[in-house]
């Protein structure tokens, strides 16, 4: 049962929220709250970091010079919003080493999107215009989100995941606009990513166990259908400007409506890969595992200059 203090506090609390005051890391918050932001900043930054893999493994194989080092330039992105994202959830008072361990035990989450293979390099394409679109959808209204080291993190990152959604387009409209061959190789990507892109906004809302809460808090600032709305209405048109086909046939725009009506998601298929069932999940955990291990002798050594500079500033 609440305190009658505590009940104070959450009301005090909840009108700093209504107010769009940015809470920051020293304010007095609900524990509901800061593990509520725990979870989504953490998952945020393992998608980050997990999603290095699947692009990276075509940096040495891209067509080109400058198709390498755009790829090379993203992916050290991908790293960096991983660490931004990493230390604001460190100013929620837990430490990385926890953070890292809940993901290698397959406690903490990431997007099931990353469990999916890049078979082709459309498929980069793919990612940057489709994947990397749905998470500026998702990421814009991040911006205000009521946490400030969050929010203040998303800046960056959305500027950033900008260059990588015209980048990914990029490569859809060469291919689209190229042979026979590459226009197949395109709509096999938008194919087989098109679903997976619009699983990453999360389960309808009412099935959504955190949605009402962190949209009460303002964590989040729109609902994952909303969201998931938003990317198709602005996406189907970009399908249409590449002459592809529609990965849905039920796409279509309704007038009554005043957006594009689409299918159902195989839900089954989206729980499956959240399991752990996806078809690369246990290989994305395994890549993450030995890279971690092999930089121990880094960390090892951070820590140790560490020591020594603390032992000769107290000398």
């Amino acid at each position: 049962m609440k305190t009658d203090d505590n009940a104070d506090l959450e009301a005090i609390f909840q009108q700093r929220i209504d107010n769009e005051e940015k809470i920051e890391p020293k304010d007095w918050m609900p524990d509901d709250y800061r593990r509520n932001l725990i979870r989504q900043i953490s998952q945020h930054a393992h998608s980050e970091v997990i999603g290095m893999q699947p692009e990276g493994n075509w940096i040495t194989r891209a067509p080109s010079l400058r198709r390498k080092a755009v790829l090379l330039a993203k992916v050290q992105d991908e790293g960096g919003h991983g660490l931004y994202l990493y230390s604001a959830t460190e100013t929620l008072g837990i430490s990385r080493a926890e953070l890292i361990g809940a993901l290698q035990s397959g406690k903490a989450k990431y997007a099931s999107i990353f469990n999916y293979p890049t078979l082709t390099w459309a498929d980069i394409g793919a990612i940057g215009w489709l994947v990397d679109g749905a998470a500026i959808c998702n990421q814009i209204s991040l911006q205000r989100t009521s946490y400030g080291p969050y929010a203040r993190a998303m800046v960056r990152i959305c500027k950033e995941e900008s260059f990588h959604q015209r980048q990914g387009y990029e490569i859809m409209v060469v291919l689209a606009q190229g042979s026979d061959e590459q226009r197949a190789m395109a709509q096999d990507a938008l194919n087989r990513w098109w679903w997976p892109s619009l699983m990453m906004f999360g389960p309808h809302d009412a099935e959504s166990a955190h949605s009402a809460r962190s949209m009460q808090w303002k964590i989040k600032r729109e609902t994952n259908d909303d969201l998931r709305q938003k990317f198709i209405d602005q996406t189907v048109p970009q399908i249409d400007y590449l002459k592809l086909e529609y990965p849905d046939p039920k796409i279509q725009w309704s007038e009554d409506r005043g957006h594009y009506d689409f299918g159902e998601i195989d839900w089954e298929e989206f729980y499956a890969v959240i399991k752990g069932d996806g078809h690369c999940n246990r290989e994305r955990l395994q890549h993450h595992i030995k890279a971690h291990e092999e930089g121990e002798w880094v960390r090892q050594a951070l820590r140790a200059y560490n020591e020594k500079k603390r032992a000769q500033k107290a000398a």
